[in-house]
């Protein structure tokens, strides 16, 4: 694979995915894709990326093959069913899903034992605003040579890559990001239920927070959206959070570890799944907390 002339295969073009896509065609690199629904194609084939009948015949025409699916058992179908089957020794997996680390290291051996593929675990943060306008941050995991490749690859989609060790460690890095955000985002609903029931304007809330302790991103983003009972466009899911903090509870369990705030947030999450917000925004949380 020589420097600059990778051919790149993305399968996932969902609501992150797209971007992404987009972002790497214009950035000069040409792009085979994928999507178990052919419809969701129709952008980035008209940005100039080839359309393919199948992942096998993406993962043969492709150098280095880059996944955005849902979750891992998506991400093992894909690989387990498909690439593997198609993979060879001097071609490249880039995962950016966010999938179970346990998980990512055993398809990681097979796909390794099975052709020599390698595989490099690169789960993001930064949501559909970071995909579009390329600031996403990378927590890698892999071979350090490995990790050369992602960073030139990706370098059209991150402002920040860092490398976090071997194959697993990417995913286990953002398992512990999804535990500040899920708990970020929980406590932000209740205080701005709570303002709004103490007659307080909450639409002030973030404003007034603005570049003291308790500020943050999730603050300035989902803060306003929560005050405005503003919920569209659905920039991510709470399923994904619900996702994550499931991985979070698991991980602590195999690890031994104690996580009794992140296994709350992931009650209150389940319920507020369960009660038909699942494919909604985050943001809904607040109604959570809401009185009427």
């Amino acid at each position: 694979m020589a420097q600059q002339r990778y051919t790149l295969g993305f399968v996932g073009i969902g609501l992150m995915g797209q971007p992404l896509t987009l972002r790497l065609l214009a950035s000069g690199f040409q792009v085979n894709v994928w999507n178990r629904t052919t419809a969701k194609l129709a952008v980035v084939a008209g940005a100039g990326a080839k359309v393919c009948g199948s992942v096998s015949e993406l993962v043969k025409t492709s150098d280095v093959v880059i996944l955005c699916l849902a979750d891992t058992m998506a991400v093992e179908a894909v690989v387990m069913e498909h690439v593997i089957a198609d993979g060879a020794a001097d071609k490249l997996l880039i995962d950016l899903s966010s999938i179970h680390p346990e998980a990512t290291r055993r398809m990681a051996s097979q796909l390794r034992a099975a052709c020599r593929m390698r595989w490099v675990d690169a789960p993001v943060s930064g949501g559909t605003a970071g995909a579009e306008q390329g600031s996403l941050a990378i927590m890698a995991g892999g071979a350090e040579q490995d990790i050369q490749i992602a960073r030139e690859v990706l370098r059209p989609l991150y402002s920040r890559l860092t490398y976090m060790g071997p194959v697993g460690s990417g995913q286990t890095t953002k398992i512990c990001n999804q535990m500040i955000v899920s708990c970020n985002v929980l406590v932000i609903a209740e205080m701005m239920a709570l303002a709004n029931s103490a007659g307080v304007d909450a639409a002030k809330i973030p404003e007034a927070l603005a570049g003291g302790f308790a500020d943050s991103k999730p603050l300035q983003i989902v803060g306003p959206e929560m005050a405005d009972q503003r919920f569209e466009p659905v920039k991510w899911r709470v399923k994904t959070l619900l996702k994550d903090l499931n991985m979070a509870v698991d991980l602590a369990s195999k690890q031994g570890s104690a996580i009794p705030m992140s296994g709350l947030a992931a009650q209150l999450m389940q319920l507020h799944g369960s009660s038909g917000f699942l494919d909604q925004d985050p943001s809904t949380l607040i109604k959570l907390y809401a009185q009427d």
